[in-house]
């Protein structure tokens, strides 16, 4: 889906451009990037600071080790010898908890809220041809479909837990803020994460103008609903957008 190519935006070029979930993604993981790039060089002032550093040499062997213990002996993990690793292993970490999740789960009530077009399960083993339930099925399509599908009770609690799940609680805290203004005596640390916060919010009006773009065709699709999924703030209920500082069920 996408290639390295110093000369495109972000580094990468992308094999279908109008690809919002890539386009956006990409703007929101710049900014993720850079906020942790100036917050880990503000604190290890070279790679031998952070070779030596106890406490983040364990936590990266647990999360190698124990956290993917399938995996540890894989050849690909960083050795967290530099901050450049360290600012790759904390942005994709940052990624997958926030932006990554917001994009997959958020949208799941304005898809999945009708049932049709996801249903959870299936009564019924797809007929053989000969049978009866095949010549129902030749008939009356839709009857049958309907009779295959999740039923009515099932549907209401599938529905429940999704709309549960796609709903922002009145007091989420979204990327780029905080719920104590004075997380840090550092002012250093303050006035990264402050740019850090105007990035989002400016990347968030690209986006907006970018939803008003015609020429961007797969930004609506055929049902004309804009794709917000990426857009870092959002009010509190079901509303389709809203990046959460992190994974909270």
């Amino acid at each position: 889906m996408a290639f390295e190519d110093p000369e495109c935006p972000h580094g990468i070029r992308l094999v279908i451009e109008d690809y919002p979930y890539a386009v956006d993604g990409l703007e929101i993981w710049d900014a993720i990037k850079k906020w942790v790039h100036e917050y880990v060089f503000l604190y290890y002032k070279s790679d031998d600071t952070l070779k030596e550093d106890p406490e983040l040499q364990a936590w990266w062997k647990e999360l190698v080790e124990v956290g993917h213990g399938d995996k540890k002996n894989e050849p690909w993990w960083p050795k967290m010898q530099t901050r450049e690793e360290l600012v790759e292993a904390c942005t994709i970490v940052i990624w997958t908890a926030s932006a990554l999740h917001a994009a997959v789960n958020f949208g799941q009530y304005p898809y999945g809220g009708l049932i049709l077009n996801r249903p959870t399960l299936s009564r019924r083993f797809m007929p053989e041809k000969g049978s009866a339930e095949y010549e129902e099925l030749r008939k009356s399509p839709q009857k049958v479909f309907l009779k295959t599908i999740t039923p009515k009770f099932q549907t209401l609690v599938d529905l429940s837990v999704i709309e549960i799940l796609s709903r922002h609680a009145s007091d989420e805290v979204y990327l780029g803020k905080r719920d104590n203004p004075n997380w840090t005596s550092d002012t250093r640390a303050l006035e990264a994460f402050k740019r850090f916060g105007n990035k989002l919010a400016e990347i968030e009006n690209k986006l907006s103008q970018r939803n008003n773009d015609e020429k961007l065709r797969n930004r609506h699709g055929p049902v004309m609903m804009p794709y917000t999924l990426l857009f870092p703030s959002s009010d509190e209920g079901l509303t389709f957008r809203g990046i959460p500082n992190s994974i909270s069920i």
